[in-house]
């Protein structure tokens, strides 16, 4: 029998037993795109829950044009609905920045909770520029998304070159969250191009990111 599923992640930590995605970023703001992977991932990974994590300050984007994390935060909740995905502030909490800091620290708190790191193909592009990338890759197992005009580069990029004999294909989906890391696969699925930058764009003088003046 699985374990009640809690709505809330306490800084703490717990011994419940989950299976989680983890869905990192800045929300700048959490829109449409960010929804429909959490949704995917609860159905295709078998998850329990999805924790949209957002990030204090993400160290590979500028702060000019960030909105204030309370800011982002209610617009990640605002997406969310708060039993099986939970938008949460906990690197804030727990004060860390760097995704490898930040999963050892939920796997410490949480040693009982399956994680699986979702991200865009984009991310899969760009990992090799987060620290300790390889260290991620054999913590936890990684589902990645397709994005429009990142899937070919990013599938022949170097994270999954270097990562290719941990590549899992896509059948696997459901039992992704049982493997031992390095696992990782890349999961077919309806592609959306919205950006968090096109809805600032579309939203300027509301939205608490944009820069006065030009």
């Amino acid at each position: 029998m699985k374990a009640p599923v809690a709505s809330r992640i306490p800084p703490a930590g717990d011994r419940r037993r989950l299976r989680v995605g983890l869905l990192g970023g800045s929300f700048n703001p959490a829109h449409s795109g960010h929804l429909q992977v959490a949704r995917l991932a609860l159905s295709r990974l078998q998850l329990d829950q999805v924790w949209l994590l957002v990030s204090p300050g993400n160290p590979l984007k500028p702060s000019a044009g960030m909105a204030p994390l309370a800011a982002r935060l209610d617009s990640a909740r605002a997406i969310a609905d708060g039993r099986r995905i939970i938008a949460t502030d906990i690197e804030r909490i727990v004060h860390t920045r760097y995704t490898i800091d930040t999963v050892r620290g939920l796997q410490r708190r949480f040693p009982n909770i399956r994680f699986v790191w979702l991200m865009g193909a984009d991310g899969l592009a760009e990992l090799p520029r987060w620290r300790r990338w390889t260290g991620i890759a054999h913590a936890l197992p990684i589902a990645v998304l397709p994005r429009p005009s990142y899937n070919h580069r990013a599938l022949a990029g170097r994270a999954a070159l270097r990562l290719g004999h941990a590549r899992r294909p896509s059948r696997e989906a459901p039992v992704l969250a049982d493997h031992p890391a390095p696992a990782w696969i890349f999961l077919p699925a309806p592609q959306t191009d919205i950006s968090a930058t096109a809805l600032r764009q579309a939203a300027r003088g509301t939205w608490p990111g944009r820069r006065s003046g030009r």
